[in-house]
């Protein structure tokens, strides 16, 4: 059986299996080192720490095949000697009916797009009389193994198993991951909003409530290998980057609109992939953080540092947003592609009231290269008709027949490094030939689209269309003259020097975050201000960063790093020959 429905190969399990591009060119796979003796591979290895326990709890995420990692350990035990008591979670989950009612009141209606984030946990969905009332064998290991491990109170150790959301989704796709307790397959668009709205978020709650009990943390995206490594170590890594810098591992899709920039560009992505719509370049909730010992490789969710170190990433903004990351970066490549749909994202009130989300979807698009015709839509023409254009909307919806959007929706040329905002409930689209670089709010898949150029998607069905959202949060009072005025970026210099300046690329004042792109010669000087800075090199070769603690590392052109707030300050250095320019976004 297939395991994985994807193109993209699966992250190196070692060092030696990947050759990192050259100075100037993207690397898909950013580590940071831990040292060495730190990362150990292989079930043997594992079975070989365990031995020595008589209850082991291996907890970990949904999508991990706990049949195979339970034989493979078993195995190995046996190898050695050592017998195993294998017991799995599965069954002690509430029926799948019950459990189906439990979660429905958070997945919508069937064929919609969104749910709601759920309020339920993890617990709610075990038989709580089984749970506790698991017998363990003497003389045995016992290895308790699934999701939701820990929740027995058994007095024993707890193996977490991860497994990144991309993996995950390839998983999905291929029938080879449900939803917690499903046993029915639905489509993967049903699957997915599960995942979203009610799996990720138990999860990702049960995480933060056992990490105390954690004792080692696992890698599982390989299926028939794994590499792990001690709590302890991987907390030391994570204290390291919260203070210095750090780079999550990017992911790419295909979508109707994609194009080829990235995959021109972006030496280790599969070419015979019909296009990339996105990269996942730093949508947190999707992104892992990878791990480095003598050449071995470990990927864990980034939801881990935000759990140990939310306060040194944010600073003082982790009193207003916790463990949630709140800047996302990502590309939207329509290079001899198509135009995105035309859309809007819901205002505050109303993706906290539907959706259970504490912030919403303010967005902007960065221009980091287009071609000459490129253009994006963006704001009402003076004289659109609410009417009129949702009359327009729901005949093209109905009948498959074209909307003239530029009756209705302005369109502006785009050049690059300019700068477009797009606070909530506002009109827009990226139009075709654009490598848009999207600095916006992290919530990521709340899109209200109303028109979608009749179009399929890549498995030959119509996208969803959402005009009755859209027009519960349009704000038809951004048009004529006021979209160049107020949506439109009006960059200015704030200083400069002699072979350096830092401009301010003003955002509109529902964004939370301002921006700004620091251009230089040889060097620049910043300092935190006590803000996590999100930062990519959008023009030149490579920079090194040199972080007040003294730590160096490079990055290249078109990649997203991050500062935290902790590090204080740090050094930005053009190794490139022409002027490197780097746009910040941080919490204003």
């Amino acid at each position: 059986m297939n395991w994985r429905k994807t193109t993209q190969p699966l992250m190196p399990l070692t060092t030696a299996q990947y050759q990192p591009p050259a100075a100037g060119s993207y690397d898909m796979y950013p580590y940071t080192k831990l040292g060495n003796g730190k990362i150990c591979c292989g079930y043997g290895s594992l079975a070989n720490w365990m031995k020595d326990h008589p209850v082991v709890l291996v907890d970990g995420y949904v999508g991990n095949d706990w049949e195979y990692i339970g034989a493979s350990l078993e195995k190995e035990l046996a190898a050695a000697g050592v017998k195993a008591h294998l017991v799995y979670t599965a069954a002690f989950l509430k029926p799948e009916e019950e459990i189906g009612l439990l979660v429905q009141p958070f997945i919508g209606e069937k064929g919609t797009v969104w749910g709601k984030r759920a309020s339920i946990t993890l617990r709610d969905l075990f038989d709580g009389e089984k749970l506790r009332n698991i017998q363990v064998v003497p003389e045995a290991v016992n290895i308790i193994i699934g999701v939701g491990a820990a929740l027995t109170g058994l007095q024993a150790p707890v193996v977490y198993m991860d497994l990144p959301k991309n993996e995950l989704q390839y998983r999905m796709r291929a029938r080879a991951a449900n939803n917690i307790g499903k046993q029915q397959w639905d489509d993967n668009q049903e699957t997915y909003k599960r995942f979203y709205f009610v799996d990720w978020v138990l999860l990702n709650a049960h995480k933060q409530e056992i990490l105390p009990a954690v004792a080692l943390i696992a890698d599982g995206q390989w299926k028939d290998q794994v590499t792990w490594a001690r709590r302890g170590d991987i907390s030391e890594g994570l204290q390291f980057i919260s203070r210095n810098v750090f780079r999550v591992r990017p992911w790419f899709e295909a979508g109707a609109w994609g194009g080829h920039w990235m995959k021109q560009r972006i030496s280790h992505l599969n070419k015979e992939e019909v296009n990339y719509a996105w990269s996942f370049e730093m949508i947190v909730p999707e992104n892992g953080l990878v791990f480095e010992s003598d050449g071995r490789l470990l990927e864990i969710a980034f939801d881990w540092l935000m759990m140990e170190h939310a306060a040194e990433v944010l600073g003082a903004d982790a009193q207003r947003f916790g463990i949630e990351f709140p800047i996302r970066f990502d590309f939207l490549d329509t290079f001899d592609g198509g135009n995105l749909s035309i859309q809007c994202h819901p205002r505050l009130k109303y993706i906290q009231e539907q959706f259970g989300e504490t912030i919403t979807q303010d967005e902007t698009y960065y221009i980091l290269d287009c071609r000459e015709d490129a253009r994006v839509y963006l704001g009402f023409q003076e004289d659109n008709d609410p009417a009129a254009f949702r009359e327009a909307l729901e005949e093209s919806a109905a009948t498959g027949k074209p909307v003239d959007i530029d009756r209705y929706v302005q369109s502006h040329p785009a050049h690059k490094h300019d700068f477009f905002l797009i606070p909530n409930g506002t009109v827009h689209s990226s139009g075709k030939n654009n490598l848009v670089l999207e600095i916006s709010a992290t919530p990521y898949i709340f899109t209200f689209k109303m028109y979608d150029w009749v179009r399929l998607d890549l498995n030959g069905r119509p996208r969803p269309i959402n005009i009755d959202h859209a027009f519960r949060n349009l704000d038809f009072s951004r048009k004529g003259k006021r979209v160049k005025e107020e949506l439109i970026s009006r960059q200015e210099v704030m200083e400069k020097g002699p072979d350096w300046r830092l401009l301010h690329l003003p955002t509109h004042p529902e964004h939370f975050y301002d921006v700004h792109r620091m251009e230089f010669a040889e060097s620049m000087e910043v300092t935190t201000g006590g803000k996590c800075h999100v930062l990519m090199l959008v023009e030149g070769q490579s920079v090194i960063v040199e972080t007040a603690n003294g730590f160096r590392q490079r990055y290249n052109y078109a990649e997203t790093f991050a500062i935290p707030a902790a590090a204080g300050s740090y050094r930005i250095i053009n190794e490139g020959k022409e002027m490197a320019k780097v746009v910040k976004a941080f919490i204003k």
